[in-house]
């Protein structure tokens, strides 16, 4: 335990210290960010810089640098593959940057790039002993084997997780938060499930998983209204990355619709506005994602913020309760 908590605690120290260097370099580089023109509530953060996601990139990978020992090829797959899910959305910021607009990649090129990466993982998942093709059902305590089926769902979560988060990252400090609550609960989750199974690979996932919390816990520093920076997609796609590897590689990947309960509602929210619209030509909401259905009805950006990250740590400590019932 004090390993975790030493891990947790360096990666913020180590993130509140390169933050401002992060700030005054976008800053100086020009590496600013571009508001829609229909997000009407947010002109006044025109030019605020992006690629914030370094951030807590920097201090989670020097805080597992440090603390990650023995067997930790869980942990160090999950670097890896958030790192290079960082890379999908830096080249994504820098088209952004460099063509001074919004849209950035075309999505069928960051599909494709998801694809394959999320393909490469879902295989490592089917050949390893560490993971295998296992998944468990919350609150029954049992395991459903998927066989060659964990490919495709693993490909499902990668995919579903990574565009949740980007969606989410929509007010300042939201995505942040709203992942620092997930991986809370996942680390409590995991704790307990390491307690009992005495697996060195589990306790590995949960250094990388405090490892990104005290990264974030340091960004939000900076990230909370006003934000001094964005993360960019650099970050959100890490984020979602983040989430993807700690349920998949744990095998409590089904628990990320209530950890991330409020990716969920980004997405659905989404999905449901553009199914509708195309149906009816009318809306279900004013503005999708949610979180900007909200600030449409006049409810304050902090105040949204404020409300996801309570709402999503009841729901978290509720399944948590649920779930240790019984064991």
């Amino acid at each position: 335990m004090i390993k975790i908590l030493l891990a947790f605690v360096v990666a913020f120290v180590v993130g509140v210290a390169v933050g401002p260097f992060v700030v005054w370099f976008m800053k100086k580089e020009k590496a600013k960010q571009t508001i829609l023109h229909y997000v009407e509530a947010h002109v006044g953060k025109q030019g605020t810089p992006t690629l914030g996601g370094v951030i807590f990139l920097i201090a989670a990978g020097i805080s597992c640098a440090i603390f990650l020992r023995g067997s930790t090829r869980l942990a160090l797959v999950s670097l890896a593959i958030t790192f290079a899910y960082a890379l999908l959305g830096f080249f994504d910021d820098f088209v952004k940057i460099k063509m001074k607009q919004n849209l950035g990649l075309r999505p069928w090129q960051k599909i494709v790039f998801q694809v394959i990466v999320a393909a490469l993982v879902s295989v490592f998942v089917f050949l390893s002993a560490d993971v295998g093709t296992k998944i468990e059902i919350p609150f029954a305590h049992i395991f459903l084997d998927l066989k060659w089926g964990i490919i495709p769902f693993t490909i499902f979560v990668f995919l579903a997780c990574t565009n949740a988060v980007n969606l989410t990252d929509g007010l300042d400090g939201l995505a942040s938060l709203t992942t620092l609550v997930c991986l809370v609960c996942f680390c409590a989750l995991l704790i307990v499930s390491s307690a009992l199974k005495q697996s060195t690979e589990t306790f590995s996932l949960i250094i990388f998983a405090v490892a990104i919390c005290g990264g974030l816990l340091a960004f939000l520093c900076f990230n909370s209204y006003p934000a001094k920076i964005f993360m960019g997609d650099t970050g959100s796609m890490a984020l979602g990355a983040v989430v993807a590897c700690v349920g998949i590689f744990s095998r409590t990947s089904l628990f990320i619709l209530f950890f991330g309960a409020p990716f969920v509602a980004s997405a659905v929210s989404v999905v449901l506005q553009v199914a509708y619209y195309k149906k009816t030509k009318k809306r279900i909401f004013l503005m999708a994602p949610l979180h900007h259905h909200f600030e449409k009805r006049g409810v304050h950006e902090t105040k949204i913020v404020a409300i996801y990250g309570i709402v999503s740590f009841m729901i978290g400590l509720i399944t948590l309760l649920f779930q240790f019932i019984g064991r």
